[in-house]
């Protein structure tokens, strides 16, 4: 007995949590409570809702090529070298020479204004040529121009095509985002069930350990009165010694499962939470689940609506590459101010306007054939992705037969669990009672309380089978996140 009541002192002892400072009230949470918690707080869910964010902002920014595209520029040169200006006449060598000295008195006339206007006189250069006998410097040293321009597309069938490739991104991403709540929801309801099954685990273990505490307690009275052997003592010494591993490590298991659920969750691992209900609850509904399922439909699975957008996006992307041969037509404009001096008074300067308005037509003629193999390449990944839809529901069917096969399987074996566990526990009581009596021996009660822990643990197995099958059923089928018209509706679970 003492040490009986040493290992069952030190368990309880040990199995006492420690509660930290900051989190000393456990928060127990229904399945929903937990799913609802996860959409919040996931990390998986957040990113995938940005992704949309970004998406759209990309559908935004393409929309915004059918907009007037409106800039505005400066510019200022100055000039190093002026460029120097010929004029030839058609009568020879000497008709050059002719001609410049015809233009002479003009420019003599223009320096005599620039003299007095304050201005740098027109130079003129002298020299002899084949071709050319003198010239004269033209421009002047400073050089200002500003200005607007817009430009706007009237026809663009690619721009087009584009604006609709954008929109199905923006599908695509909540169809993504849709797919990151499915795997989110499976995975938080697998962790709820694992902590429920390590909890059942924990309670079946804990009921053996009890049981072999009471069982060793009988023996030893009997052995210290002497009806008991030895060996029966012994015995029962070693199945508490051998009880309070199981515990510690079915313990164990139902920590490691809360903090994988909190995980999945995205809480912090400190806070305090727990699980309510049991695996039992789940099973009282295994007929109709399996009822419910019995034809599945791949209508609303999130890969197949996925290989589905990217089809659309594709044939858009064909549409897009085979108007690449269209002409396009746009309408642009233009205001420019442009003034030349030869100082800096800006006060004194002469800016001329210059503007314009027209169309432009531009009509593809040859690109060396670059147009002609980007549609093909269009097409090739078309074909790609219809084999790979094939493949992807071919897949996707074997895998809801094999759930559905798992969930009968386990309502079945759940079922024998159950009736095991009833003949289990009558055997044991059965037993325990002709132990107080002496007419069976502690080894007999160690197999029916060994046969008993079995059909429990089998029972709970069963359901926890049953369950995971069933949730990888329902993120198959996606029936989750669809509104009555079938929709993607993100908060609609």
């Amino acid at each position: 007995l003492p040490l009986a009541l040493s290992a069952q002192a030190q368990y309880r002892n040990d199995t006492i949590p420690k509660e930290s400072p900051k989190d000393t009230a456990k928060v127990v949470l229904t399945l929903n409570d937990a799913l609802q918690i996860a959409l919040s707080e996931n990390v998986a869910v957040k990113v995938a809702d940005k992704e949309i964010q970004r998406t759209e902002y990309a559908k935004k920014g393409t929309y915004a090529s059918l907009f007037p595209q409106i800039n505005a520029s400066g510019s200022y040169q100055r000039t190093i070298k002026k460029q120097m200006m010929y004029m030839d006449s058609d009568s020879g060598s000497g008709g050059g020479s002719s001609m410049f000295s015809s233009l002479l008195p003009y420019f003599t006339r223009i320096n005599e204004l620039s003299e007095n206007a304050g201005m740098e006189p027109v130079k003129t250069e002298s020299g002899e040529s084949s071709s050319s006998s003198g010239g004269f410097a033209v421009g002047r040293w400073n050089t200002y121009n500003y200005g607007v321009s817009a430009s706007l597309p009237i026809v663009n069938a690619q721009l087009w095509e584009s604006l609709k490739i954008s929109g199905q991104s923006v599908d695509l991403a909540v169809e993504k985002a849709r797919s990151s709540r499915l795997d989110m929801v499976t995975q938080v309801k697998q962790a709820y069930y694992a902590v429920l099954l390590a909890k059942e685990a924990f309670k079946v273990y804990k009921d053996v350990y009890e049981n072999a505490v009471e069982n060793f307690s009988q023996t030893e009275k009997r052995y210290n009165a002497q009806k008991a052997s030895e060996l029966e003592y012994t015995r029962a010494k070693s199945t508490v010694a051998a009880a309070v591993p199981n515990v510690y490590n079915a313990e164990s298991s139902v920590i490691l499962a809360l903090w994988q659920l909190k995980a999945v969750m995205g809480v912090e691992l400190e806070r305090n939470i727990d699980v309510s209900g049991t695996l039992e609850d789940f099973s009282k509904e295994m007929f109709r689940d399996i009822n419910e399922h019995s034809e599945p439909s791949l209508e609303y699975n999130t890969t197949m609506r996925q290989l589905e957008i990217q089809a659309e996006q594709l044939a858009t992307t064909v549409r897009m590459q085979k108007a690449a041969y269209l002409p396009t037509l746009s309408a642009n404009f233009a205001y420019s101010m442009i003034a030349m001096t030869n100082d800096f008074k800006f006060s004194e300067y002469q800016w001329s306007p210059y503007s314009y308005v027209g169309v432009s037509l531009s009509i593809p003629i040859f690109s060396g054939g670059k147009r002609h193999n980007d549609v093909r390449q269009a097409k090739v990944q078309a074909a790609q992705l219809d084999l790979q839809r094939v493949e992807t529901e071919r897949q996707l069917k074997i895998s809801i037969r094999q759930y559905l096969n798992t969930m009968e399987t386990n309502m079945n074996s759940f079922n024998s669990a159950t009736e095991a566990v009833a003949l289990a526990q009558k055997a044991y009581d059965i037993a325990a009672k002709s132990y107080k009596v002496g007419k069976s021996t502690i080894t007999e009660l160690n197999d029916a309380q060994l046969t008993l822990t079995q059909a429990s643990l089998s029972q709970s197995q069963a359901v926890y089978n049953f369950v995971v099958a069933k949730s990888n059923l329902e993120k198959t089928l996606g029936y989750d996140f669809i509104d009555d018209k079938g929709n993607v509706d993100l908060e609609n679970m």
